[in-house]
């Protein structure tokens, strides 16, 4: 057996101990430090002991996509051995069902409704580079723990989590104020306006109305021109001209923003440094891959924090020509299996530098797939397994139910399934706890630590109730009733499909929160996820003794729940989500923006 693969160090602290793997590098350094300070040997191992932290995050992945959650027609062979080394939780919920969100409850460990990342309006996730909405400077997220405890800290890819408040370059939003020493990515999401003769996707359907506006004014404009020059209409050449300049405004005013979506929010940046504006989707996947692989090396004698947190499955699937028609499950299949080849190449820069036993190691989906995600017959969102909805639906399973996969060798049981309530808000106080932090005392924090129940010292999660917001909105609360086993979901507001029965939204493009289109449910409707994971069969009076006497204790929890949330500034208001030009980052003069400083330096492996 060679040295380290079996090695260990205790550390205690008061009556506190915990055992951590340690690598070949560490033990041997431990060892010397033995020899030479044998006061301070404990010292020396306790600090050495800290485990690098790897956190993989897709974006928009289903729970249906992995093999190693029931699909055999994607190949995913690296997530698998993921799962085949360590621990699959089959029931990892997000906390919320859309990116912007669920990703400030993943980095707080808390409901994005604490944080004001919970939208009232019909805009759920920041819409712009150049908004003044974000994830607030008072959260302290998991990077800022861990970088109080001496962890090297970086995020690479995907952000969208705010920029600028008040002034260009204040970065109150920016990775770098929230615990990150470095980052490289796309500060906001990809979008079918990032490539080229895709249609538009941010407000399709707004953007399709301004057209529409803009041409009957047009119209409008050139029917009183005529009229006046064949004498039909007697109106001044004064008032023409006001009328034509009005129209040339209202196009000005809307176009600016949304005519140039690609150079607004289509970038990469390092650190506060714009590097590419517009980006080039056919090398950044490579540069992802570069950046993440660089920052291993750099740190690998740790300890060290890395988010990689792809901008791979989202639209518009922009994939490489490696990747290009070799998966059963046309461009969609594609780029899944590209990510699962980039999280191997990760993975592989683990195993180099000899940090698999001292890496805790973590990979999930933001939300569900996007079933609504389409172009002509050919669907390009994921798939959600066997359970009901999917991207967007605060309340049905397909949302929120995504896949979580853990690995950390002689701390974790290999090839082991959890099917146990988790959250993507454990991650904070798991991480937070490893790395030798605390987490806030003066708030609310949601997630539980995972520990206890990753290493089988309990066989039953914390969490007992779970809130499913849809923006503001509760939609559904779980139960997870531990004395009989029973896991109950009680929806309040369920989203009305469109076409009827079609399992989305289809007609909309993503499914709303409020309004006409959703349903509200009194009494709620009442499920057995332990006998019924689809959620297909609505449980009544008539089929559940236990009925009335669940609906009156989640009843209950909620108002317990609501008492604890308190008032908060909303992130994603319509004043805060809106394009300001003087928020626009830009590597150029504004409205002149557009650089690449990358070149072709990107992986030669893609």
């Amino acid at each position: 057996m060679g040295v380290g693969q079996q090695c260990s160090a205790t550390c205690t602290k008061g009556s506190h101990s915990e055992t951590f793997p340690l690598s070949r590098r560490s033990y041997l350094t431990a060892l010397l430090a033995l020899c030479i300070f044998p006061k301070t040997c404990e010292m020396s191992v306790a600090v050495d002991s800290k485990p690098n932290i790897l956190l993989i995050m897709a974006d928009d992945l289903g729970i249906g996509d992995i093999g190693c959650y029931g699909n055999n027609t994607i190949r995913t062979p690296n997530i698998d051995r993921l799962a085949k080394e360590g621990v699959k939780l089959t029931q990892h919920i997000a906390a919320a069902p859309l990116c912007t969100p669920s990703r400030a409850a993943f980095l707080t460990g808390r409901y994005p409704i604490r944080s004001g990342m919970a939208s009232s309006n019909g805009y759920r996730a920041l819409q712009w580079n150049a908004g003044s909405g974000g994830l607030p400077v008072n959260e302290t997220t998991f990077a800022k723990v861990l970088r109080q405890q001496g962890y090297t800290t970086g995020l690479i890819g995907k952000w969208h989590q705010g920029m600028n408040c008040e002034a260009l370059n204040d970065h109150c939003h920016h990775p770098s104020n929230h615990g990150f020493d470095y980052f490289y990515g796309m500060p906001f999401t990809l979008l079918n306006n990032c490539q080229k003769n895709k249609p538009p996707e941010l407000d399709a359907a707004l953007q399709a109305k301004l057209w529409l506006y803009t041409q009957i004014i047009a119209l409008a404009v050139l029917t009183v021109t005529i009229g006046k020059l064949t004498g039909l209409i007697s109106a001044s050449w004064k008032i023409v001209a006001c009328f034509a300049l009005a129209g040339s405004l209202f196009f000005t005013s809307w176009y600016s923003s949304y005519g140039f979506v690609r150079y607004w929010n289509c970038i990469l940046m390092r650190n506060y440094d714009i590097t590419e504006q517009p980006m080039k989707l056919e090398r950044t996947a490579a540069l992802v891959l570069k950046e993440a692989v660089s920052f291993i090396e750099r740190n690998k004698h740790g300890p060290f924090l890395l988010f990689v947190s792809f901008l791979h499955v989202h639209t518009p699937l922009f994939t490489t020509e490696k990747f290009l028609g070799k998966s059963r499950h046309g461009l969609y299949g594609d780029n899944v299996e590209e990510m699962d080849w980039l999280v191997g190449k990760i993975l592989d820069a683990i195993d180099k530098e000899d940090l698999k036993n001292n890496t805790f190691t973590y990979f999930a989906s933001d939300h569900g797939g996007q079933l609504e995600a389409q172009e002509g017959k050919t669907q390009l969102g994921g798939w959600n397994g066997i359970y009901k909805g999917g991207k967007g639906m605060g309340g049905w399973e397909g949302g929120i139910r995504v896949p979580g996969i853990l690995r950390w060798p002689g701390v974790f049981p290999a090839d082991t399934v959890i099917d146990e309530p988790t959250s993507l808000m454990d991650i904070y106080p798991t991480v937070a706890h490893l790395g030798g932090g605390i987490v806030p005392q003066d708030r609310v924090v949601d997630g539980r630590n995972l520990m206890p129940l990753l290493q089988g010292k309990v066989q039953q999660s914390e969490h007992e109730f779970m809130f499913h917001y849809c923006g503001s909105y509760l939609h559904a609360v779980r139960w997870h009733q531990k004395d009989s086993g029973a896991l109950w979901k009680a929806h309040y507001v369920t989203p009305i499909f469109h076409p009827e029965g079609a399992g989305a939204c289809y007609g909309r493009g993503i499914c709303p929160c409020f309004g006409e289109g959703v349903t509200h449910h009194d009494p709620p409707l009442l499920f057995d996820l332990s006998r019924d994971p689809s959620e297909a069969k609505p449980l009544s009076p008539h089929t559940e003794p236990l009925f009335d006497t669940v609906i009156s204790r989640i009843a209950r929890t909620v108002q317990e729940h609501r008492q604890t949330l308190t008032p908060v500034p909303q992130q994603l208001s319509l004043y805060n989500i809106m394009w300001k030009p003087w928020l626009q980052p830009c590597c150029g003069t504004f409205p002149f923006c557009w650089c690449d400083k990358e070149g072709y330096n990107a992986h030669p492996a893609l």
